[in-house]
């Protein structure tokens, strides 16, 4: 046993080959997972699509990659994290391969489902990774993992310049033959978790599926779910659409639209790991209020349109001009990335302690519910673009969601006190 002086836990050689090369790989998957923020541009443009067309072939990976999390957090609760994670990443490798063999849009749709498995990689890391860590540093640890989110900054700075280079097809292939090498290096070093080798010492058979799934009774578990629903949905969410946004407010080329949309990607999922220490030391319930009160203040902001006011004064018109200018806007963009980065580290944090035994399947069904969000709001910010001619609408929208669910969760949180006081706790772990 060792301690490791970046996150300061301790662990064997196994626990940090886990736990580092499960972030390597999540970083991969997820690179490949918003691969239609880059390619999706120039197939918009050789397809004629609209923006809601866009927007449904950019959220398409997001809903497979979604739905598939929770039977991939199941399997991995019964068979392992290390197989379910090295097949997880064949089969996604596969899959990107056969999308440059797509030429029409229906055959497009059809590609992205199966370049989606990536994204179901999460639940199969949260649940494999935890299985490593006490439950006063899972936090930590799920927070380092997660910050494999990076993988969509990855994509954002490389592949505008392999696109420019020699065409979205060498995007695709590229990044297939990353996860393909990707999961042999995994494979051959991680071990089975320590939850897995002691089932198989006892003979014990693997829990019931129908156990698997009884924590999703709770409502609790929904209330997190719907949580990251905009941690994580709206990051996934953003993360597709900023690159389009960017081309379409400004006016940039597709390799700065790329690196300034990285501005948000960046800090909304290297932070992840200071989301899981916070979440550690002060409670992931004080996360959670600073995630969606400094959240709804940037979506506030950036929602405004630009806009031409005229007072009517003493001596005549005032005018007055409003606009977000593009350092403004990548300023208000990485403070919405960081603050959206620890509340995604709180609600796994959440999860780790309220159901140590069923990280999988509840893991998985967050990871869903929030990966949905990832697919139907890049299909809403097309349709409110043109429905309302403003490309600001998809903040508007952002900005309804985490009022609702910041009200949501104060309300729920002031019902379980009155249930059982606890004063000088009310923003801990503990209290909830």
């Amino acid at each position: 046993m060792r301690r490791d002086e970046t996150t300061g836990l301790v662990k064997s050689d196994a626990q940090r080959r886990a736990l580092w090369m499960s972030t390597i790989a999540f970083t991969v998957c997820f690179a490949v997972w918003t691969i239609f923020a880059i390619i999706g541009i120039r197939i918009k443009d050789q397809l004629g699509l609209g923006e809601a067309e866009f927007g449904l072939l950019a959220g398409t990976p997001i809903l497979t990659g979604s739905l598939s999390r929770i039977f991939l957090g199941i399997w991995t609760d019964r068979y392992g994290g290390r197989l379910v994670f090295t097949l997880n990443m064949l089969a996604a490798s596969v899959a990107t391969v056969l999308l440059v063999f797509a030429h029409t849009y229906s055959e497009m749709l059809l590609a992205a489902l199966g370049v989606g498995l990536a994204g179901g990689s999460f639940a199969v890391g949260i649940a494999y990774v935890s299985r490593f860590f006490s439950i006063d540093r899972q936090g930590t640890a799920l927070g380092i993992f997660g910050a494999g989110n990076v993988g969509a900054a990855v994509t954002k700075f490389v592949a505008p310049f392999v696109l420019v280079a020699w065409g979205w097809h060498a995007v695709a292939l590229t990044w297939a033959a990353a996860l393909a090498v990707m999961a042999v290096v995994f494979w051959f070093t991680t071990t089975d978790d320590p939850a897995l080798v002691a089932r198989r010492a006892t003979g014990a058979a693997p829990k019931a599926v129908w156990l698997e799934l009884s924590p999703l009774k709770d409502a609790r578990v929904w209330r997190f779910a719907f949580y990251y629903f905009f941690a994580f949905g709206a990051f996934v969410a953003l993360a597709l659409w900023l690159p389009r946004y960017l081309i379409g407010v400004y006016g940039f080329n597709i390799e700065t639209a790329g690196m300034m949309g990285a501005a948000y990607s960046i800090p909304a999922s290297v932070f992840r790991a200071y989301g899981g220490v916070l979440s550690d030391r002060v409670g992931p319930r004080a996360v959670m209020y600073w995630c969606f009160a400094v959240s709804a203040v940037a979506t506030l902001i950036l929602s405004i349109p630009p806009t031409d006011y005229v007072m009517h004064g003493m001596h005549g018109g005032i005018a007055f001009h409003f606009e977000i200018r593009p350092v403004v806007f990548v300023g208000i963009i990485f403070v919405l990335g960081f603050f959206m980065s620890l509340g995604k580290a709180a609600i796994y944090k959440h999860i780790a302690s309220y159901y140590p035994e069923n990280v999988g399947s509840v893991g998985g069904l967050v990871g869903m519910i929030g990966g949905l969000g990832g697919f139907v709001l890049p299909i809403a910010f097309g349709l409110l673009n043109d429905l309302t001619g403003l490309w600001s609408s998809c903040f508007m929208l952002l900005f309804v969601i985490v009022m609702a669910l910041f009200a949501w969760m104060h309300f729920a949180i002031r019902r379980m006190e009155r249930r059982r006081p606890q004063p000088s706790m009310s923003f801990s772990y503990a209290a909830e």
